[in-house]
């Protein structure tokens, strides 16, 4: 069995009750966007299958990144049973869950701090990405991935957990700046202040180059 579909049968069996099995089998809820969804959940409790199927490959891909395959496993399966105890308190004004599920799984990171820095140390020693995807096109373009991955790592092991947070959500999350205020639970100058600083430092470690670029279209909705 694959290490997707078994953190699928994991989350499946824990956080949802036993008719949730049964829910591969239905049409993808197609044209339904994440808070409906949530909102049905509440008392359909299998319809929050769903919204685990629309966003467990890219949390995982996420804290795989910074955590590694093992310590990843326990983070995605809890991150989607915090979500489903607490979908009551969803905000129903917001169609797309990725801010929130990042939100906790960024919480329950934080729980794992020293994996994550040993993560960034094994990085830094071997170049090796846990998930072998390059950080960026932009920054495999300017130089050799190996040496970019190596001395990012370095750099990112070096931030404060705060900084590191925003500026991975951001760049290895894909959210905008608002939505990881939203999902961390801050202001979104407080984003944009940690991100400057963090990118600045990371910047600084590469000699200036900085991989970790955003567009401006990450400040905006």
């Amino acid at each position: 069995m694959s290490e997707t579909s078994r953190t699928g049968t994991e989350v499946g069996a824990v956080l949802l009750p036993d008719e949730v099995l049964s829910h591969d089998e239905e049409a993808p809820a197609e044209g339904v966007d994440d808070a409906s969804l949530i909102e049905r959940s509440r008392r359909e409790p299998e319809a929050f299958a769903e919204v685990f199927h629309r966003h467990a490959p890219e949390i995982k891909r996420y804290v795989t990144r910074r955590l590694g395959v093992d310590a990843a496993e326990d983070v995605v399966a809890d991150t989607f049973l915090v979500a489903f105890r607490g979908r009551e308190g969803y905000d129903p004004s917001q169609p797309s869950a990725r801010p929130w599920l990042y939100g906790i799984a960024t919480n329950l990171i934080r729980r794992h701090r020293r994996v994550e820095v040993r993560q960034l140390r094994v990085l830094e020693r071997t170049g090796v990405d846990p998930v072998t995807v390059p950080f960026t096109e932009r920054s495999d373009e300017r130089l050799s991935a190996g040496a970019v991955r190596r001395s990012l790592a370095a750099a990112l092991a070096g931030l404060p957990a705060g900084h590191r947070d925003v500026l991975l959500l951001v760049t290895w999350g894909g959210l905008t700046y608002p939505e990881a205020a939203r999902s961390l639970g801050i202001p979104v100058g407080t984003v944009r202040s940690r991100v400057n600083r963090a990118r600045s430092k990371v910047r600084r470690r590469l000699g200036g180059v900085d991989p970790t670029s955003v567009s401006e279209e990450s400040v905006h909705e």
